[in-house]
């Protein structure tokens, strides 16, 4: 009896790893000098990005939380890292509860001023904006995004690198790939 029940706890326990299919997936980290870096991880590799955006999402009460394959879709689109758009909501509008009514606002876009149509086209917007009027344009690691996105703030940088350890504490090395 005691053999079955060990037999049966084990095909449990290997049973759902079985079921995990392979995904080519990107791991990211933020070094001391805020740089971003993907790791390309080519084994069997189970995707948990949105278990951690959505779980810490939720944990702050975000009206973002439901957006966060979007987050994830719009910063691999865009070669980003994959918490920098969730992180900066953080920053800007406490992951998007203090925002201009309407605006879907969350990133202090044009000191607030600007009005996105939804959440959707809103992380759409930022993603592609950091990638192609910061980063190709010379902004490539935090602390130079920071200058050109919340100057003369001192402590914008560090925030946003705070938020995304928070998101995913995997070790982030922050430098953005071409």
């Amino acid at each position: 009896m005691k053999k079955l029940l060990a037999i049966i706890i084990i095909l449990l326990n290997i049973f759902p790893l079985t079921m995990a299919k392979k995904v080519l997936a990107e791991e990211a980290v933020v070094s001391q000098s805020g740089r971003i870096k993907k790791n390309y991880l080519k084994k069997n590799y189970i995707d948990q990005r949105d278990y951690y955006l959505k779980n810490y999402l939720s944990e702050k009460s975000s009206p973002l939380t439901p957006f966060s394959k979007i987050f994830i879709a719009s910063a691999d689109k865009y070669n980003i890292d994959w918490r920098l758009v969730a992180a900066i909501t953080g920053v800007e509008s406490s992951f998007g509860k203090r925002v201009p009514y309407g605006s879907y606002n969350a990133y202090g876009w044009a000191n607030g001023k600007y009005n996105f149509k939804s959440w959707e086209d809103s992380i759409e917007h930022v993603s592609r904006a950091l990638r192609e009027k910061y980063y190709n344009k010379g902004a490539d690691d935090i602390e130079k995004i920071a200058r050109r996105y919340a100057p003369p703030s001192s402590t914008w940088a560090w925030k946003v690198k705070y938020f995304m350890e928070k998101i995913d504490s995997a070790p982030i090395q922050f430098e953005l790939q071409s």
